[in-house]
């Protein structure tokens, strides 16, 4: 009887331990596989920068960088399109603005 108890708290042992080694080496697979994505997921963002950095989104072609009132506008040498990063165009309101020239015509260049 002694024997047999003592049989089966060994086998609880090394089915506990079996138990937690699984575990663990579950939750490393878990921590390498979210770091491979999370490598692949800014992979995948400098590639597609690379692509469309300084492109105009309506037509594809390039942008050119110009100072509008001490602030960089992008301007598409294609289509002419004005393309604005956050928060410059609150800051060309913010300007105090030439009276003779309106804000739409310094933007044109007219």
């Amino acid at each position: 009887m002694q024997d047999e108890t003592g049989r089966q708290r060994e086998n609880e042992w090394f089915l506990k331990n079996e138990r937690d080694l699984i575990e663990k080496a579950r939750l490393e697979r878990q921590k390498r596989e979210a770091a491979r994505a999370a490598e692949g997921q800014e992979s995948e963002r400098k590639k597609l920068r690379e692509l469309h950095f300084m492109k105009c989104p309506k037509c594809g072609h390039e942008l050119k960088e110009e100072r509008l009132e001490g602030i960089s506008i992008d301007r598409c040498a294609f289509c002419e399109g004005l393309w604005l990063d956050a928060n410059e165009l609150e800051q060309l309101f913010l300007r105090k603005a030439d009276p003779n020239k309106s804000l739409l015509r310094k933007l044109l260049g007219v």
